[in-house]
């Protein structure tokens, strides 16, 4: 048994070293999705309790089977009244750094963004938000970590022996220009209930991602839809939901669940501190609990992805670690929202 389990790591191992010179790439993605809202839907940064928030997300994945797969992120998000303060802007940059695999795929991403929120009321609880990212990534690896069929010869692998791909292997590194556009509508049902849906489109600039030389290979374009509902259930508790689903080229993501959270410091369900437990569901691959501890300005939660997908036998249903910490305010000045948006909590 323990050699079929050595084998299938093995084979994984390799499958995910060459997958990061295969022809179709894929974004990163994120159990904790709503910390990240630049790569989730830039028509959803701003809709936040606050004038400003940063968060930072780090997830550690595959570490049972190979190299782990190594994701940090951080972001930044300002809002600003306009006008008559019925409406406003956030504006946002998200930094993400992705290693991958045992070819050291390194992707390093700058993506500025900005929302623009039209108040659809009078009472400053209705928003249509249209938003733009756009920005610049890095991708590089490292060849000599990688090994090719021409190395091996009557069984034995020679790490010198010429690996055929050299005429075709251009570069280990290459840069482009990416582009998203997203729309989401927020609003209160009632008092307390609050929901946003959205909708998103990336990479419709067709970006070029081969590292061959003699390929012309160009990112899928990715599409997201996204929603969330927070509602009360008595006086300290409230469930917020979340959910994710995109489509980009022949991969198809599929992830939604909820929180339970109880309001700490007798203040109902305006307290800005509470404790959060619940289970997402992303479909054919994890379940991963979550759990949420928010202190005033601050939050930070943990998550665990638990593998159910065929690969569970040679991951013994270890997936992915994650760590999010979230700062998020308002501002001691004339240009704070606090007073122009009936403010959201999620």
């Amino acid at each position: 048994m323990k050699t079929l389990q050595s084998m299938k790591k093995l084979w994984l191992s390799a499958l995910l070293a060459t997958g990061a010179l295969g022809a179709q790439a894929q974004d990163i993605h994120l159990s904790q999705f709503a910390e990240t809202p630049i790569l989730r839907n830039p028509g959803l940064i701003g809709i936040f309790k606050g004038d400003v928030r940063i968060q930072g997300v780090y997830r550690n994945q595959w570490n049972s089977v190979t190299i782990p797969y190594q994701t940090g992120t951080v972001s930044g998000e300002m809002k600003f009244p306009v006008g008559n303060y019925n409406d406003h802007v956030t504006a946002g940059l998200q930094l993400t750094y992705d290693k991958a695999g045992a070819s050291n795929l390194r992707s390093v991403q700058i993506l500025p963004a900005i929302n623009y929120h039209k108040s659809l009321n009078e009472d400053k609880a209705s928003f249509l938000s249209l938003g733009f990212m756009g920005g610049f990534v890095q991708r590089q690896f490292d060849p000599t970590h990688l090994t090719f069929n021409n190395q091996y010869t009557a069984g034995r692998f020679d790490p010198f022996a010429p690996t055929g791909e050299e005429g075709r292997l251009a570069k280990i590194g290459y840069g482009y220009w990416d582009m998203g556009v997203g729309m989401s509508y927020n609003s209160e049902l009632s008092e307390g209930t609050f929901y946003y849906i959205g909708a998103a489109y990336y990479h419709f600039n067709n970006p070029k991602v081969s590292f061959y030389n003699d390929s012309e290979v160009e990112l899928d374009a990715k599409l997201s839809f996204n929603m969330g509902i927070t509602i009360p259930v008595s006086e300290r508790v409230k469930v917020v939901a979340h959910y994710n689903q995109i489509h980009q080229g022949a991969y198809s993501e599929f992830i939604g669940g909820a929180l339970l959270g109880y309001g700490l410091m007798d203040q109902g369900l305006e307290s800005d501190r509470g404790f959060y437990g619940g289970l997402f569901f992303r479909w054919n691959d994890a379940v991963v609990p979550v759990i949420r501890l928010d202190m005033g300005a601050y939050e930070i939660g943990l998550s665990y992805d638990v593998n159910v997908s065929k690969l569970r036998t040679a991951s013994q249903a270890m997936g992915g670690f994650e760590i999010s910490m979230v700062f998020k305010n308002f501002l001691n000045s004339r240009n704070t929202t606090l007073n122009s948006v009936t403010c959201p909590s999620f």
